[in-house]
């Protein structure tokens, strides 16, 4: 998908009904088509019709919570890296975690400033294969090729998320150097938008399982105290 020629379609999943009406409203004035699914079944197979750009996911929901969706939608190999964001009625960090390692992308707790979800979405488009950069880059067995947007070990396919992709890229592209999270979080999501520093933590825990999916050597690096880098000595 490349942003700028046909408009993004997000797909809001969420049963308050004054809630999707603000979010159409708002969405649509951004750019953005809108489609809509009032429940997690309804969800899948809305999906499954039409791939959407990216889903806005309440993890509240009748039939079958976000939790579940997410979880299903990540199984499948043509969704298993479909941007995600749950929206939650809940800000315990423990809910925060959970949304995220069972694959969402990011989250967001309600109540939620309009302007903060837009930042949020558009950043996720962005990792996501918004803008085609030029060029392959390498580190060891691991070749992105960018125009692409595909990632290869030792030939092999890897499958990353939308913010996997773009923190492997921002590595490759900064190979040997120690990035602090907050580091990291500026690279990947911007400064404009307000992250947890353990968000990190979760999305460096599932790049490494996606690129050691092999049985290939760990060349993510954890810097006591100091953060992460992409360097062979890790292992």
């Amino acid at each position: 998908m490349v942003m700028g020629h046909a408009k993004p379609t997000i797909l809001v999943v969420e049963d308050e009904a004054p809630l999707i009406t603000l979010l159409r409203y708002n969405l649509e004035k951004q750019g953005f088509r809108v489609e809509e699914a009032t429940d997690g079944q309804e969800a899948l197979l809305r999906v499954a019709e039409a791939r959407p750009d990216l889903v806005l996911l309440d993890w509240m929901l009748p039939t079958l919570s976000g939790i579940e969706v997410c979880r299903q939608l990540r199984r499948k190999p043509a969704t298993r890296d479909l941007p995600i964001i749950m929206v939650t009625a809940r800000t315990e960090d423990q809910d925060a975690v959970r949304a995220l390692d069972t694959g969402a992308d990011d989250y967001i707790a309600k109540p939620f400033a309009m302007d903060g979800l837009l930042a949020r979405i558009r950043a996720l488009l962005r990792r996501s294969g918004g803008v085609a950069t030029k060029g392959t880059l390498t580190y060891l067995d691991i070749a992105m090729d960018q125009d692409a947007h595909r990632v290869t070990r030792a030939g092999k396919p890897l499958h990353l998320g939308p913010t996997e992709y773009r923190m492997l890229e921002f590595f490759l592209q900064n190979p040997g150097r120690v990035f602090s999270r907050e580091q990291l979080l500026d690279a990947v999501w911007g400064r404009d938008i307000h992250v947890e520093p353990r968000t990190v933590d979760v999305h460096i825990r599932r790049l490494r399982k996606a690129i050691n999916v092999g049985g290939g050597a760990d060349v993510i690096r954890t810097v006591r105290s100091a953060g992460y880098a992409l360097d062979q000595e890790a292992s």
